[in-house]
């Protein structure tokens, strides 16, 4: 029997000034977890995805997209979820992620990127980020 690995994080925005401009951001990361194909061999579907677009509440500034997923010993193929999530987020409106990798065999791991300008667009050239990677024993 394989043992189990949970996935779990998330992705924020940053504060924009003008409503106009926060609005069409949020649509813009919408529209792209929407686009999230769900094929047996991509580690990141549009169903393990969610956020609110509109400010009711749970938001308030600042969109959070929160994700999670189960998957059978996903530690070792992470540098092929890692790759995709950091293609998803090259396509996102961001300014830090999490992800928390929880495994049977080798504990919890934790994850995180911050866009060294602040915030991060889709189409800007290469990501530009700082990885930070934590082990709990």
């Amino acid at each position: 029997m394989q043992s189990e690995s949970i996935v779990y994080g998330s992705i924020q925005d940053w504060p924009a000034a003008d409503a106009e401009q926060t609005l069409l951001r949020r649509a813009s990361n919408r529209q792209v977890l929407d686009s999230l194909a769900h094929e047996p061999w991509d580690f990141l579907g549009r169903q393990m995805f969610a956020c609110q677009q509109l400010p009711e509440r749970g938001l308030y500034l600042t969109q959070v997209i929160h994700f999670g997923a189960s998957y059978a010993n996903i530690e070792y193929e992470w540098s092929l979820w890692i790759e995709q999530f950091e293609a998803l987020l090259r396509r996102l409106y961001w300014s830090s992620a999490v992800v928390h990798l929880t495994t049977e065999l080798n504990g919890t791991h934790t994850f995180r990127w911050h866009s060294e300008q602040g915030g991060s667009a889709p189409q800007e050239g290469p990501l530009r980020l700082r990885c930070v990677w934590e082990r709990e024993a």
